[in-house]
């Protein structure tokens, strides 16, 4: 048998039988004159206890050992077992983010405990603002440890719950409409009226960030937001 036809037989192709041959787990065979291998009925069935094999899993370096030896291997189909039944737990926890993303309409890359919370309509604001807001939510939500993460999605859900939505949806939009030509008092304004909306939340659990996460936002909101904007978020911050 050629190469082709040995591959053929086996069920695998001309690449696998190669690549076998490269890392020395199928022993190449004596050639022909014209050079060719030529594979005898052993050859294929060795490769066909080859391919058995490394299609359950067992890695291709492990596998000429096994071969020598004949044995039963429990241990190496223990380590196997395990290791699937570790990857069935990462598989349905992955399947459990991806329903509960979809449920919520959210975008792939949104963290799972944060789903429902940063999809909520707001289509009345600018679509860039909201943008900018969902980033800074993530960055945040990737510098913070379990806890601090845990009071983000406190805060989040206490922020877009029925009770709160209207008004902060109001004070985003007056927040959007800062500009050049804002004047000082409705900045004054709005950092109390953004105070009083804020000051009834339930802060457990939250701390405040760290200096590098804060040098972050502080340079994330530098590259998004006006001069007026970055005002209010300073006062607003130090307010708080």
């Amino acid at each position: 048998m050629n190469s082709g036809e040995i591959a053929r037989m086996a069920g695998v192709s001309v690449r696998t039988l190669r690549h076998y041959h490269q890392v020395g787990v199928l022993p190449e065979p004596a050639r022909r004159a014209n050079g060719y291998r030529e594979y005898t009925v052993n050859d294929l069935v060795l490769l066909l206890r080859i391919r058995r094999l490394a299609e359950l899993g067992i890695a291709l370096e492990e596998i000429p050992p096994m071969l020598a030896t004949g044995g039963r291997a429990d241990a190496v189909l223990d380590d196997l077992d395990r290791e699937l039944a570790a990857q069935i737990e990462r598989l349905t926890a992955r399947r459990a983010v991806i329903a509960r993303l979809r449920a919520a309409g959210a975008s792939p890359d949104t963290p799972p405990e944060l789903a429902e919370l940063l999809e909520n309509d707001r289509s009345e604001l600018p679509a860039e603002l909201l943008r900018h807001d969902r980033e800074m939510t993530l960055l945040l939500h990737h510098r913070l440890d379990p806890d601090g993460r845990a009071a983000l999605a406190g805060l989040l859900t206490q922020v877009t719950g029925p009770e709160m939505m209207a008004t902060v949806t109001a004070l985003t939009a007056r927040f959007a409409a800062l500009g050049p030509h804002t004047e000082g008092e409705e900045v004054d304004r709005l950092v109390a009226d953004y105070r009083a909306a804020l000051g009834g939340l339930s802060y457990d659990g939250w701390t405040e960030v760290d200096t590098g996460t804060g040098a972050l936002l502080t340079a994330y909101q530098e590259t998004v937001f006006n001069d007026a904007q970055r005002e209010f978020l300073a006062r607003l911050a130090e307010s708080l």
